[in-house]
């Protein structure tokens, strides 16, 4: 008889059963805000308390989630510490932008993302990833947290870029981990909302790093406009022509059109990247799942080959995806602050309150999820999924400011683990002891070093 083995249950901060003096909080905050969380924020639907900045509201009932992001969002603006670490990266990028310029930069944007256009993006996805996975072909151990930044920035710069992005890719990638490594982190000047005129540490940091990204934009957009200048029949219609192209007195500033570059460019291929490299590690310590996506995607590969058919056609394989998602979602924090006082059942929200959506918590909630810190890539099997409430599972955010790249997202992850997964087998090793750090993304600290060795079929 088979039995099924216990299912793995990857690292991850366990809740803390006190809380922790102001001093330690700010420590937390700064070194990895994901082991803050006690015991209460894992079990109740919300919380109301004074925090270290002010009233701090953790919204984790999927209907109150729900009114935050969808009903009421109007009356939610984007939380000020939020946006006191990122606008210094972005400044008016779609991330951080709000209002009219929001408005203009997503309406300028989403030709790109329709189904049509991110189909189209299928077959240089695949192309990028088979280029990429010739390193492997030899065998040994690589740090797959790596290797994934590199591989998704690759497909980036074909898809949406046409290939020409400044710059080169290897000191690119050396200066995300940088960029995260200071400005990307929660300053504790900001926790405690002090005024904006008090130096901050972080800031100084990395302000060379911010530099040189600004330089990127720039000499990737007059890249472009020599090219416009030379044959404009020959420019590629992509995103950053279409970028280029919406910019004038009814569309975007030349500063919004270089924010939104550098949003893409900096975070556009990050949040796929970590997602992939946690699943990668997810299947390794789980076997019998790997050995049924690996089944799949060698059947799939066999009779389709339009990649654009994939994500439907691989069930198991999405499904091990969404379940990454769940236990490390790229995104970990979403924050808001009412613009005015309400009333939300029996829950007052006050007028500047922190109100903090965490897909973190969410997706660990013991109230919403039968073991939820086990690896069960099941639960999004067909059948299963369509059970899960759409506010219990964030890992896109929701609303009006819902990832306008998702689909572009899941295509392109299916495409990667099909090519990675058909060709070689990813295992961990005795070095491969990850631990999830909050750095504006859900990161492996210790990377993921993995042994990858060719398959045989």
């Amino acid at each position: 008889m088979d039995i099924q083995p216990a299912p793995f249950v990857p690292p991850a901060p366990k809740p803390r059963t006190s809380p922790p003096s102001t001093l330690e909080m700010i420590r937390i905050v700064y070194r990895n805000p994901l082991e803050l969380w006690g015991e209460p924020t894992y079990n109740e639907p919300w919380i109301s308390a004074k925090g270290a900045g002010g009233p701090l509201v953790i919204a984790n009932d999927p209907a109150l989630i729900r009114h935050v992001l969808v009903d009421n969002a109007k009356n939610y603006k984007m939380a000020t510490v939020r946006q006191k670490i990122l606008r210094p990266i972005l400044r008016d990028g779609l991330l951080t932008a709000e209002g009219e310029v929001w408005k203009r930069s997503r309406k300028a944007m989403a030709p790109v993302f329709t189904p049509r256009h991110i189909f189209g993006f299928a077959q240089p996805m695949l192309k990028r990833t088979l280029e990429f996975v010739t390193r492997y072909e030899a065998g040994g151990t690589s740090d797959i947290a790596h290797d994934m930044t590199l591989l998704t920035y690759d497909i980036l710069a074909e898809t949406l870029f046409s290939g020409e992005i400044a710059g080169e890719p290897g000191s690119f990638e050396n200066e995300i981990d940088r960029l995260f490594e200071t400005m990307g982190r929660v300053d504790p000047l900001d926790l405690l909302r002090a005024p904006d005129w008090l130096p901050r540490l972080t800031r100084i940091r990395g302000r060379k790093t911010m530099a040189y990204f600004r330089k990127i934009v720039t000499d990737t957009v007059k890249m472009r406009e020599e090219k416009f200048g030379r044959d404009p029949d020959a420019v590629p219609q992509d995103f950053l022509t279409l970028l280029l192209k919406a910019e004038g007195p009814d569309g975007l500033t030349r500063p919004e059109v270089e924010d939104n570059i550098i949003t893409f460019i900096g975070a556009g291929h990050e949040t796929t990247a970590r997602a992939l490299g946690w699943t990668l590690y997810c299947l390794a310590e789980s076997p019998w799942e790997r050995d049924r996506v690996e089944q799949e995607i060698d059947q799939v590969l066999a009779r389709e080959p339009d990649p654009t058919k994939w994500l439907d056609a691989m069930p198991l394989t999405r499904a091990a995806f969404d379940e990454a998602l769940r236990l490390y979602p790229p995104a970990p924090s979403i924050n808001r602050e009412p613009i005015v006082p309400e009333m939300w059942r029996d829950l007052y929200i006050p007028k500047h309150a922190a109100v903090l959506v965490m897909p973190w918590v969410v997706h660990r909630h013991r109230k919403l999820w039968d073991r939820p810190d086990a690896f069960l890539p099941e639960r999004f099997h067909p059948g299963n999924r369509e059970k899960i409430d759409r506010f219990q599972y964030l890992p896109f955010g929701a609303g009006p400011r819902v990832c306008i790249g998702a689909s572009f997202a899941m295509q392109e992850a299916i495409i990667a683990l099909a090519i990675l997964l058909s060709r070689f087998r990813f295992d961990a090793t005795a070095e491969t002891k990850p631990w999830p750090v909050q750095k504006l993304t859900t990161q492996p600290q210790g990377g993921l070093p993995m042994r990858i060795t060719p398959r045989q079929r």
